[in-house]
């Protein structure tokens, strides 16, 4: 089960790359009531039908886990937003790509924290492939975005230890600023 927000969010950007998405983009926004998650892609996208099968957590398309008889990650982001007075939505279109969307209210008692934001912006531009990944954040305070582009440009590469410690610093960095 996942603790943080941020966790449920990895767990879709994953589902975005692995599916084949060359442009991942994340958007997180936090305010005094509510913490606001998009996930959106231009991957191969789902007609209606799969949309409403993926919501139930007795369906796969066995691609991602090929053992498994069950996909829970959506399930479980719906069931924990809804239950802590949140939103949850999803839109796909065959071709085009998909957007999660969910909202969990900070005033409800079963709220997850956010978590580790720059361990997890981080960990979401390190997935194998080809794709660029841009990161939205907002709060009361403040905003900042980047791109998987811009922190590989910047650092060289994101293949060793101490370019991934500073694209951490750098988005810790972010966050202070607008904490």
């Amino acid at each position: 089960m996942h603790y943080a927000v941020t966790d449920y969010m990895l767990d879709i950007v994953e589902n975005s790359i692995s599916a084949g998405s060359g442009l991942v983009t994340v958007d997180l926004m936090e305010d005094t009531d509510s913490i606001r998650v998009c996930v959106g892609d231009n991957g191969p996208g789902m007609n209606n039908e799969t949309v409403v099968k993926i919501r139930s957590p007795f369906y796969t398309d066995g691609k991602k886990h090929s053992a498994r008889s069950v996909g829970l990650g959506l399930p479980f982001v719906e069931q924990a937003a809804l239950g802590a007075g949140g939103e949850f939505d999803i839109v796909s279109e065959e071709g085009t790509g998909t957007s999660v969307y969910f909202m969990f209210s900070k005033r409800h008692i079963d709220c997850p924290p956010v978590g580790d934001i720059p361990g997890t912006a981080i960990s979401m531009m390190l997935f194998d492939g080809s794709y660029e990944l841009l990161f939205n954040r907002s709060s009361m305070k403040g905003r900042y975005s980047f791109s998987r582009s811009e922190i590989i440009e910047a650092l060289g590469s994101l293949d060793d230890a101490d370019s991934i410690n500073l694209a951490r610093r750098y988005v810790s960095d972010r966050e202070e600023e607008i904490a």
